[in-house]
């Protein structure tokens, strides 16, 4: 996607929730991973390693398949080991580019279909909920919701899991760059993509980050 587009992507809140992708990337196959990826389980605990401590995830399978069945691939080959925590607002903490452009990239060019938001499992404060840029659009990034976020259900935003250790963890990130540009001082999205955790170390040095993120 050209840069301009991602820029006006992120000009609705929804929009914002989302990674930069191009509409003829949307058609690509899901990328597959050197190593051998188990099937999913239908509930496991994704433990997040941070800096500022550990925070665990019981994800549902049943809650988003097709989803959750990614997002065990990504955590299988190590894809959100050094990640940044980029935006981290009053509402959202979202993460989700790996820190090489290249690997980055062989993940962030196929989207997935659309899992439907279950009714009884919505955007409240702790789910974990992959971000987007529209239908069926899904590809790496994902945003810890801070708070209750139910508008989102009607937006196609379905959460894969909540939060069972370490949400104060979560709510302490530093936030002080605020939302990301244009519509605030934080990085920029293209830029994140391109350079990677190269420009984000220069210049948003206060980020927090994930050491390590395994399946427990």
């Amino acid at each position: 996607m050209r840069k301009s587009r991602c820029v006006a992507a992120l000009a609705a809140v929804t929009l914002a929730l989302a990674g930069c992708s191009s509409p003829d990337q949307s058609k690509k196959a899901a990328p597959k991973p050197a190593a051998k990826i188990e099937k999913t389980p239908d509930v496991f605990q994704a433990v997040f390693d941070t800096s500022r401590g550990k925070v665990v995830v019981e994800v549902h399978r049943a809650w988003a398949p097709i989803g959750v069945d990614h997002f065990f691939a990504l955590l299988q080959t190590g894809f959100y080991d050094g990640v940044r925590f980029f935006r981290v607002t009053r509402a959202y903490v979202q993460f989700g580019v790996n820190g090489d452009p290249s690997t980055n990239g062989l993940w962030a060019t196929a989207s997935l279909p659309d899992d439907p938001v279950q009714k009884k499992i919505g955007n409240l404060k702790g789910t974990l909920t992959f971000a987007h840029l529209g239908a069926n659009s899904r590809t790496t990034q994902l945003f810890f919701n801070i708070k209750d976020n139910k508008d989102l259900d009607k937006q196609g935003f379905a959460p894969l899991g909540k939060v069972v250790e370490g949400m104060s963890v979560v709510e302490s990130f530093y936030s002080s760059y605020g939302e990301m540009a244009p519509r605030g001082q934080g990085p920029d999205p293209s830029r994140i993509a391109l350079e990677g955790n190269a420009y984000l170390d220069a210049k948003f040095p206060r980020l927090d980050f994930i050491k390590k993120a395994s399946i427990q």
